[in-house]
């Protein structure tokens, strides 16, 4: 069913709104922009779907990305992802979604296909609508909140001024996972980056 040629939807999860831009919820959407400037895309309004859409090729008559950022809120995510899948004919197994991730500590970027959502709910909203869990997820670890902080308000606030010394330097290093994941594939990126 995978079009070997077909492009790659590439969907960087995130909440709309210049209030929650730097977010760690929002890393997904950090991560889409980097990847929309790395390939000389622009994002725009999708004329189907409720979100933002660049498009663009990985070098020379490489790959073809469809970038996305849902316009919808977090846990609504789902439905603009499979409007697009279906628009621009992507199979699942060729969308990767960008996310933070409780459960892993900063500075850490991994990458899977399939499996559970941690509880995450864009996530849980891209496996309803597109009815399988077998996409690809980059996952940028944000670790646990501190003390009884509550993760709904961790996720919801911004990278703290000593996280964010790194944040440029490891959101580079989500997009560069991205492009391995791209054209590399799964188990040689995690072989590559999850030992670094």
């Amino acid at each position: 069913m995978t079009d070997e040629a077909g492009p790659w939807l590439v969907v960087g999860l995130g909440n709309p709104g210049r209030e929650y831009a730097g977010n760690r919820h929002n890393v997904g959407f950090m991560v889409a922009d980097l990847l929309a400037a790395r390939v000389g895309g622009r994002f725009g309004r999708h004329k189907r779907a409720v979100a933002e859409v660049a498009e663009g090729r990985l070098g020379f008559g490489g790959p073809k990305l469809v970038l996305a950022k849902p316009l919808t809120y977090m846990n609504l995510s789902g439905g603009p992802v499979a409007g697009l899948a279906q628009f621009h004919k992507v199979s699942p197994g060729r969308v990767i979604a960008i996310h933070d991730e409780l459960d892993i500590d900063y500075g850490q970027v991994r990458v899977k296909c399939g499996g559970g959502e941690g509880g995450h709910n864009g996530l849980r909203s891209m496996s309803k609508s597109l009815g399988t869990k077998d996409y690809v997820r980059v996952r940028f670890g944000i670790g646990r909140p501190p003390g009884r902080q509550d993760p709904a308000d961790y996720v919801l606030s911004d990278f703290p001024a000593a996280e964010r010394k790194e944040l440029e330097f490891l959101v580079d290093r989500a997009a560069d996972v991205v492009e391995s994941v791209v054209t590399r594939g799964v188990e040689p990126t995690q072989n590559l980056y999850h030992g670094a």
